[in-house]
């Protein structure tokens, strides 16, 4: 097997170092070598590997408090394998806790090592670990109140409901959630929930079921989901579901079951908009342009001017998280220099000092709140749809949409697009 990915161990024993570089290699691994933390972060800083093998117990800063690091920078992009001599079930449950793909007690038998190391670096791992860290939702005092939030409900079966804007993160929020090794499952599409419910709760048994946009069901999808929730019990299930649409509102007009309501606000947890913690905005942008250099995407020199920072923070991102990564992703790729500037941010979206207040829709207040939302949409993806002349990529960019969400807005809201 020939591949190009790269393994980091990090031990400070070197027979251990050199027996594992040995037998990674002749797998065909590339292997890169640390023989304590201080190393380790070096190497981590100048590009990121595709796993860690990560000894517990080293004298300059023990395992544990490196993933911990790792975590709470954002830098845990990778899965990483614990290692022990001598280590507990504790300290193993606590390592998964922060992100730990796997644990693995020394001596490590040949087989297992293979076999871990395979599952980790199969099937997506690095986006997983990546998620796990709510570092890449902030740092600040919202974030925090939230992570609390999360580990107190960590351990809990009842059903949890996450609510916030479009683009907040709120599959972040599940990702931390979700217990090592078992199961994730999230449908591309929430109309199996119509078809076969039954199916899902099979595929997530003893795991994950993650389901998005909740709110914009029918009242058939509706009804498997009211089935989903009376048998999580039975089939082991951790059910987190995520909305951006008012449940309490639709279910007092009738379009929601209100069982259904009733059975998942039950426990719920809001994420917070991106406007509401501008204070992270600085760093997370920064965090976003790093991804994309390590990726290869763009020359590792690009940075941000502290001028083009402070308009980033300024603006209030109605499409949060996913809006300043597209736009993050944007401003990347276009940068012809070594510096992202502000005239650069700019230019690529519409600040609100230059819309004029002339654009916005004349809503009238005899609507419902529904209708007077719908209304504002259509003028505000015309408006988009028009400024970019068509470019639907762009346009899912600035409202912080995936595009097939983006598709179906635009369909719901009886948007006829050019050539339709």
């Amino acid at each position: 097997m020939m591949t190009n990915n790269t393994i980091l161990v990090v031990d400070d024993e070197i027979g251990i170092r050199e027996l594992l570089s040995e037998i990674l290699r002749d797998e065909g691994y590339r292997v890169a070598l640390a023989e304590n933390a201080e190393q380790a972060r070096v190497w981590r800083n100048q590009t990121r590997p595709e796993l860690v093998l990560l000894d517990i117990w080293m004298p300059d800063t023990d395992g544990i408090t490196l993933l911990k690091d790792w975590a709470s920078s954002g830098m845990l992009t990778m899965p990483v394998i614990m290692m022990s001599g001598h280590g507990t079930i504790d300290t193993a449950v606590e390592a998964t806790r922060i992100g730990a793909f796997g644990y693995l007690e020394k001596p490590i038998p040949l087989q297992k090592l293979l076999s871990t190391v395979g599952k980790a670096m199969r099937g997506g791992q690095n986006k997983q670990q990546a998620a796990l860290s709510l570092a890449s939702l902030g740092k600040g005092a919202l974030i925090i109140d939230l992570k609390k939030k999360l580990e107190k409900v960590a351990n809990l079966k009842t059903p949890l409901l996450l609510m916030g804007e479009p683009g907040v993160g709120m599959e972040v929020c599940a990702r931390f959630l979700h217990r090592p090794n078992t199961s994730w499952i999230e449908p591309e599409s929430l109309a199996i929930l119509a078809e076969k419910p039954l199916d899902l709760l099979e595929q997530a048994k003893n795991g994950l079921l993650f389901l998005k946009d909740i709110g914009e069901i029918n009242k058939l999808a509706q009804k498997g989901l009211l089935l989903i929730v009376s048998k999580l019990e039975k089939y082991n299930v951790r059910l987190i579901c995520a909305t951006s649409q008012p449940l309490a509102e639709l279910a007092s007009q009738g379009s929601y079951h209100a069982k259904l309501y009733e059975s998942l606000s039950g426990l719920s947890i809001g994420v917070p908009s991106l406007r509401a913690h501008r204070e992270d905005i600085p760093d997370l942008a920064n965090q976003i342009l790093s991804s994309f250099t390590e990726s290869g995407e763009v020359s590792p020199i690009l940075q941000f001017s502290t001028a083009a920072l402070n308009c980033l923070r300024n603006y209030d991102w109605p499409g949060n998280l996913t809006q300043l990564t597209g736009v993050v992703h944007s401003l990347a790729l276009t940068c012809t220099g070594d510096e992202i500037t502000a005239d650069m941010v700019q230019q690529a979206m519409v600040f609100p000092e230059s819309t004029s207040t002339s654009s916005a829709p004349d809503i009238p207040f005899d609507l419902s709140l529904r209708e007077a939302r719908d209304l504002f949409e259509k003028t505000y993806f015309e408006r988009l749809i028009e400024e970019e002349n068509g470019n639907m990529t762009r346009v899912a960019e600035r409202a912080g949409l995936e595009r097939t969400h983006l598709y179906r807005k635009i369909k719901l809201l009886g948007i006829k697009l050019r050539g339709n």
